[in-house]
């Protein structure tokens, strides 16, 4: 089993900073007030013979108002696990329609950045950061090895944000200037943040979508090591780039609609373009030109 595939069953978990929310978020009807009219009584009650016959009303045909329709609902990343095949990932189930053309917006962790420029920086990996990522004394990668990335992005959204990864020293100026280029051609990503170590115990819900490097765990099926591990391997936009197996599986697992590379979306890397262009010039390997599987979702300094 790949590196890859590590990665995309981690990354196939859920996708905001807290546990996985109960149930999708709904936005409720807000009924309007409903006005009723009292006639009026009379000012002389015992002239009772005075009245005139009380009038059959005529019919109302104006038509009724139409109610108004309930607001939509908006896909919630991470609500509703999956369940669980005999190896440990999630069903394969088709696309949600919610997801088949995926625009969802972007959180935002981190400040944006001030104006449209491209920002980055590359520090040791604060305290708070590591203890609420997947380093433990166990991983292939020591802590002062590593560094935190903070870098500007274009989100799914259209907007500017500013994301955070977590990779190996050696390799964080090239990282740095691979994102500059897809920032320069606002390639759009929709969310960059580090994995915390609860998302590697939680059930997969196959609708994940961050764009992440270090993730300490170890290749599905084998006790090596995957190159994320070691902060060696990068995933773009994992949900719209999936990773493709021969006997069916697709991670993340709610995916399949973008197994299907002719029909291009946001999002998506092919061959040639500003993504496989900037990481070819930085010497990294992309796993969409593997054949099986295809990891679409990864680039690796190592290779695997």
């Amino acid at each position: 089993m790949t590196a890859g595939l590590a990665a995309a069953v981690a990354m196939s978990a859920a996708c905001s900073l807290g546990p996985p929310p109960s149930s999708d978020a709904v936005a409720p009807l807000d009924p309007g007030t409903v006005g009723v009219t009292t006639a009026p009584e009379s000012s002389d009650p015992a002239d009772e013979s005075s009245r005139s016959p009380t009038a059959t009303p005529e019919p109302d045909d104006e038509p009724a108002e139409p109610a108004e329709p309930a607001a939509p609902t908006h896909w919630q990343v991470g609500a509703s696990p999956l369940p669980e095949r005999p190896d440990g990932l999630g069903e394969i189930l088709p696309t949600p329609p919610e997801l088949v053309d995926r625009r969802l917006p972007t959180p935002d962790l981190l400040p944006a950045p001030p104006d449209e420029r491209y920002a980055a920086a590359v520090e040791t990996v604060p305290e708070e950061l590591l203890a609420r990522s997947t380093w433990h004394a166990g991983c292939p990668v020591a802590a002062t090895d590593l560094r935190y990335l903070t870098m500007s992005f274009w989100g799914f959204d259209g907007g500017h944000h500013t994301g955070e990864m977590l990779v190996h020293a050696d390799v964080a100026d090239a990282i740095v200037t691979a994102f500059g280029r897809l920032h320069a051609d606002r390639f759009p990503i929709e969310e960059m943040r580090v994995t915390a170590a609860w998302e590697l115990d939680t059930a997969p819900t196959g609708d994940g979508n961050n764009t992440s490097a270090f993730v300490c765990r170890a290749a599905v099926g084998s006790g090596a090591w995957s190159a994320h591990a070691s902060g060696l391997a990068v995933d773009v936009n994992p949900f719209v780039n999936p990773y493709v197996r021969s006997d069916g599986v697709v991670l993340p697992e709610l995916a399949s609609a973008y197994v299907d590379r002719g029909r291009v979306r946001d999002g998506m890397i092919l061959e040639g373009d500003v993504v496989t262009a900037a990481f070819d010039e930085i010497g990294w390997t992309w796993g969409g030109r593997w054949s099986s599987p295809s990891d679409l979702m990864h680039f690796s300094a190592t290779g695997g």
